[in-house]
Formats: structure tokens, C-alpha cells, sequence
């Protein structure tokens, strides 16, 4: 059966459909975020990040000034902040730039104060907002980590919506494109007595970090332990019981950044022999809180021989060297983290922070599996729709053809069956053969 004139329209349509489609769909694969923090004063300086591993970089951190309650930036890391996007662009120039504000050092009192004034919130998001623009950031993230009561919690939901309010009026009265705003949280809503104000968080931000990690530390835990275990088969306290809880809670997977520690705890056993995850301890190792850096935790490993250990129960490398006892993410476990973001369609992931990692081989890993079978798939996906679609196209304009040329073919046929039909009806009186007329051609 011969396509109908009609269906041509139709082919046209769906291949239009089609590369509609591919244009959404390859906007929305590229919000996947490889994100990662930097912090000020870290000695390690922004002109040494490599960018290309990110597409979303953390300058942390602004401050809140305790009298204005406006954005409050040292002498030192002004100059710092006023140069970060444009350095870290030279590598990468795609990659988008958020300035974090308040960190674990910022005063629980101004930030408390601010929240709960809407002259205060209003002072602090507008020289949130001028601060990220003079400085041209792309985006602003609260890391407020020391609210503790349920009206500090109401409190940030309501600047949240005054925030993303303000942030949407002022891109509509200029050319600038909206600011990415973000919050990093715990790696649960509920803490204690007090709850995130996850409909706001919903509603208002783009994402938010949850710091998957410190569920334990050798300052306050006497046992061994896997301080940012994916699982955990005796407790609450790991990162997938609090990444469902955030989803169940109500805060959309694809507004869920995990984020990632870059470092680790060394604890010092009670009893060299008994070394595994659990064991008993008697506080911190090596440092005066246990923390190392992935760095530090690599250069130990090398220098002392140590054999790395991994356990599967909890997702979580650990090694020993006599009485003392390290737990931290390797390349592996830091693979095996961001493919469980993937598969639970989270939107990405963070690390914290950047320059804890040992010539950038956890943030390779964290890119490398971020843009395995996902993202060739839709790479793929991407090529097999383009090209569907331009084979749609091209036969749509061929049967478009093809019927105009046949309608035209039977409009002329038609044309010349009638002349000939008046040509044949004519008689010619001068000629007749058996009693038939003789017609003229």
C-alpha cells in the first residue's frame, strides 16, 4: 500500500519531534556535576586546579559580617575570590564557579541572627548576589553546618525563598543569566530534634551537597570505624540509608549531589592484633584530631609498605601500620561511589576537597566513572537520534517531492485526457470507413 500524500506532513512532523527531543535530552545529560571545593588558605593555590575534571568549582569560603549581615571577604582572600573564575576558566572554560559561604568556622550567632531578620536576609542576599557578579560566579552555596534548632531550620527555608526570589527578579531586569544556588547539608534530614526544611530545598535550590561523611571520628569514637561507609550492616549512620532518606523525605534525586571526602581518620588500637573495622581504639593517631588528607594518607601508606585493605561490607579502604589504624576512600571506593550516584539517579557528585587528593588521582577516578557507559551511552544515544532524525528528514522531503511531482503528473494527464477527448469527439464529415467515423488526431 502507497503512503497517502497526507502521511508526508506527519514524517516531517516526527522527524522535528525527534531532533526536539535529542536538543532536551542532551541538555539535560549535561547537568551531570563533577563538582569539587577549594578552600582558601589551604596553600594550595586556584592557578594549580585542574579544572578540566570539574564541571562546577567551589571557592570556599565568604563570611557574613556580624553588625550589616552583608558578605564579608578578608584583604587576603578577596584578592583570592576576585581571580578564581577567571583562572580556573583558562583551563576549562565551560567549567561554572559558585562561591560557598560559611564553612565550619563561621560564627553560629550572625548566621543564626541573619536568618531570622528579613532585613538581615535581605542585606546578605543582596551582597550575595553583588559579590557573585562583580566576581563573575555562576552560582552561591550556603554551607551553614552549625544550624541547630528547628527555627534556625524554618529560618533557612524562608531566606531559601527569598534568596532564589531575588536571584530570579534581578536576572529578569538585566541580561545576566540566573546564579546556580546550592546548600550543602548532612548526610540525613533529621537530626535530633531539628529537620531540614526539605520543601523549600525542593522548590528553591538547583541541588543540594550531601556530605556523606564524619558519621565517626577518633575524637569522640572508640572504636575503629568507616567515617563515610556507603553501607553500614550494624547502624544508621552510612551513606545510602541517609541519601533514601533524603529522597523519601522529599528532596528529588536529581537534586542530590553526593559528596565525597577526600581524606580520612587514623585512630591508635587498644590492641595492634586486633585491627579490623570495629576494633577497640584509644583515640586519635598521627595528628591531633586523626584527620589526613588522601595525600598524606598516600605518601604514609608508601613510606611505612602498609597493605591497603578493602572491605565490602561498608565500601571502605583501611591499612595498618602497627597500633596504628587508617580507614579512607581509595580510587576504588570513590569509583564505586559515584557509580551508586549514578544508578540511584542522583545528579553528580562533590569532593571536599580538592586539594587533599594526590596528583588529582581521586578526581580522575570520580571523572572517569562519571563519564563511563552513561555518558558514552548517551553519546550514543545522542549520535543514533541525530542521524535518525536526518534520515527522517530526508525521506519526509523525498515523499514531499515525490507526491507534489505525482499530483503534478495527474493533473497533466488529466489535462491532456480531456483535450484529447474533445480532439476524439470531433467528427470529420470528409472521411468514412465502414460506417465508422474517422477521427482527427
Amino acid at each position: 500500500m502507497l503512503l497517502g500524500s497526507s502521511m508526508a506532513p506527519k514524517i516531517i512532523l516526527a522527524a522535528f519531534f525527534v531532533i526536539f527531543s535529542l536538543k532536551f535530552y542532551s541538555a539535560k545529560s549535561e547537568t551531570w556535576v563533577q563538582g569539587g571545593y577549594w578552600l582558601s588558605g589551604s596553600g594550595f593555590p586556584s592557578s594549580d586546579i585542574n579544572s578540566a575534571l570539574f564541571t562546577h568549582l567551589f571557592c570556599a569560603f565568604a563570611d557574613v559580617n556580624s553588625t550589616s549581615y552583608e558578605l564579608l571577604l578578608s584583604a587576603s582572600d578577596e584578592k583570592e575570590f576576585s581571580n578564581f573564575t577567571d583562572t580556573v576558566k583558562q583551563k576549562n572554560p565551560s567549567v561554572s564557579t559558585l562561591l560557598s559561604i560559611g564553612g565550619a568556622n563561621a560564627n553560629y550567632l550572625t548566621f543564626s541572627t541573619m536568618v531570622s531578620n528579613s532585613s538581615f536576609r535581605k542585606s546578605f542576599i543582596n551582597s550575595s548576589i553583588k559579590t557573585a557578579r562583580v566576581y563573575g560566579f555562576q552560582g552561591l552555596d550556603l554551607c551553614w553546618v552549625s544550624a541547630n534548632s528547628s527555627s534556625d531550620m524554618y529560618n533557612m527555608g524562608v531566606l531559601f525563598e527569598e534568596w532564589r526570589a531575588t536571584i530570579e527578579l534581578k536576572a529578569g531586569n538585566s541580561s545576566q543569566a540566573k546564579l546556580i544556588l546550592t546548600a550543602a547539608v548532612y548526610f540525613h534530614p533529621d537530626l535530633r530534634s531539628r529537620s531540614f526544611p526539605v520543601k523549600q530545598m525542593e522548590q528553591y535550590l538547583d541541588w543540594a551537597n550531601v556530605m556523606a561523611y564524619d558519621f565517626h571520628s577518633p575524637q569522640w569514637y572508640n572504636s575503629t570505624a568507616a567515617h563515610a561507609a556507603l553501607y553500614d550492616p550494624t547502624s544508621i549512620f552510612n551513606t545510602d540509608y541517609g541519601i533514601k532518606a533524603w529522597i523519601s523525605g522529599g528532596l528529588s534525586s536529581n537534586k542530590v549531589v553526593l559528596s565525597l571526602p577526600f581524606y580520612g581518620y587514623a585512630w591508635t588500637l587498644a590492641n595492634a592484633q586486633d585491627n579490623g573495622i570495629g576494633a577497640p581504639a584509644t583515640g586519635p593517631a598521627i595528628s591531633g584530631g586523626g584527620a589526613m588528607s588522601y595525600k598524606k594518607i598516600r605518601d604514609y601508606v608508601l613510606s611505612n609498605g602498609a597493605n591497603v585493605m578493602y572491605n565490602a561490607a561498608y565500601v571502605v579502604n583501611y591499612c595498618t601500620v602497627g597500633s596504628t589504624w587508617i580507614g579512607f576512600d581509595d580510587v576504588d571506593v570513590v569509583k564505586i561511589k559515584v557509580a551508586y550516584a549514578k544508578e540511584k539517579k542522583l545528579l553528580g557528585y562533590n569532593s571536599w576537597e580538592i586539594s587533599y587528593d594526590d596528583n588529582w588521582m581521586l578526581s580522575q577516578a570520580a571523572a572517569q566513572e562519571g563519564n563511563n557507559d552513561g555518558r558514552n551511552k548517551r553519546r550514543l544515544l545522542a549520535i543514533v537520534l541525530s542521524t535518525s532524525a536526518a534520515a527522517i528528514l530526508l525521506l519526509g522531503c523525498f515523499l514531499i517531492y515525490y507526491f507534489r511531482i505525482r499530483k503534478l503528473k495527474s493533473k497533466v494527464g488529466t489535462f491532456l485526457l480531456n483535450m484529447l477527448k474533445e480532439a476524439y469527439t470531433l467528427p470529420n464529415p470528409m472521411c468514412t470507413v465502414s460506417g465508422f467515423y474517422c477521427y482527427k488526431l
